[in-house]
């Protein structure tokens, strides 16, 4: 499948070349084609007023040997997730992930790779105030620095490095999340 050709946008252009990359497997391709519609589609879709949802940017949050991830238990989401958050008006889905990573776990001196890692769309289940929507999160590879002393932000139950090998394995782990893992490990290894 391909992404319509043209003038789309920084993030068009991105999800197009993720495409290409050979990283986005037929389901992800699928998506980028989903997140392509969405973002022609709503001139808001950076901002969380979107209704029907909007996108988001994460961090894949890798040590700097490349062979732990940090892990976020998310406060509103009860699971272990990759860091990441809101785009609230930025169209610059990477500097979204590299601002909430370094929000989330404290860290400082990270580097984020570019490129687009990974996509994924997923519901936001309702709750008081907040109606159920999705969340077209785009996914960036972050790199720590020497100095992986974390601090857990009020978003997070907790914070923990784990094993990448580990966490592809791991059928308690949310199932974007042990993609990721697969892919950073076909990636380095």
């Amino acid at each position: 499948m391909e992404l319509a050709k043209g003038d789309l946008s920084p993030l068009g252009d991105a999800l197009a070349r993720y495409v290409r990359s050979g990283l986005a497997d037929v389901e992800q391709e699928k998506s980028a084609i989903l997140f392509e519609s969405f973002l022609s589609a709503h001139a808001d879709a950076f901002e969380r007023s979107c209704a029907p949802g909007h996108f988001t940017g994460s961090a894949w949050l890798v040590s700097l040997d490349g062979e732990r991830v940090l892990l976020t238990h998310h406060r509103k989401l009860g699971l272990w997730l990759q860091p990441g958050g809101h785009a609230d008006g930025d169209p610059n889905l990477c500097d979204v992930a590299l601002r909430e990573a370094g929000e989330e776990t404290g860290l400082r001196g990270l580097r984020i790779e570019p490129g687009i890692f990974d996509i994924d769309r997923h519901r936001i289940p309702a709750r008081p105030g907040e109606p159920e929507h999705w969340h077209y999160d785009v996914r960036y590879v972050v790199r720590a620095g020497e100095d992986e002393c974390f601090i857990v932000s009020e978003e997070s139950h907790s914070l923990a490095w784990r094993p990448v090998a580990e966490v592809a394995k791991d059928p308690q782990a949310d199932a974007s999340v042990r993609r990721m893992a697969a892919k950073w490990l076909a990636r380095v290894g």
